[in-house]
């Protein structure tokens, strides 16, 4: 039971960490509209702040345009500063009904700073993966050494353990690869 103990907090922190690379990695840019950039935006509605999509609706109705359109019409200026005061580095166009974005093309020389960002990120997760298999192997020494677990029921669970190190990998560097050839072909 101890044994189990270790692999599936293993599973869970690994799994973990593959959820904030994908967070991180929908937060980046790759040319393409896509709703999820704006999920770090906040909005001041009657004092308070609040999530961008808590105010407004937002569309894809072109490849590389975002339609923000507000419950209450009254937010749209706040909307319109509060994009403007973010780090998107994006124009929002205000027609008084509702706000365009439009995500311009990536140049060559961005596209590859956008690509290493992403290394970066896929990088730091494994990182994360191989410290929670640390943490696992020493949690196991440490029941080995107490004679809570035998000999062969360590060589299993650390075999178990790091069968599920290789599979978050692989999970991080297909992530990785699909946002990388989104970037490229964007």
């Amino acid at each position: 039971m101890a044994e189990n103990i270790a692999i599936t907090t293993s599973k869970e922190k690994m799994n973990s960490s593959i959820e904030v690379l994908n967070r991180e990695l929908a937060n980046i840019r790759a040319g393409k509209a896509n709703a999820s950039i704006l999920n770090n935006v906040k909005v001041e509605y009657y004092g308070t702040l609040v999530p961008l999509n808590q105010v407004a609706s937002i569309n894809i109705p072109e490849a590389r345009v975002l339609l923000i359109s507000p419950y209450d019409k009254t937010a749209l200026d706040a909307i319109e500063h509060a994009i403007n005061s973010s780090d998107l580095g994006l124009n929002p166009a205000n027609d008084g009904d509702v706000i365009r974005l439009v995500i311009p093309q990536l140049t060559g020389e961005r596209r590859k700073e956008i690509a290493k960002q992403v290394g970066k990120e896929a990088e730091d997760a494994r990182v994360a993966v191989r410290n929670v298999r640390r943490e696992g192997m020493d949690s196991i020494k440490k029941q080995l050494k107490n004679s809570d677990i035998t000999e062969d029921a360590f060589h299993d669970i650390e075999d178990q353990i790091q069968k599920v190190t290789d599979k978050a990998v692989e999970n991080i560097n297909k992530l990785a690869e699909a946002k990388e050839k989104e970037i490229t072909e964007g």
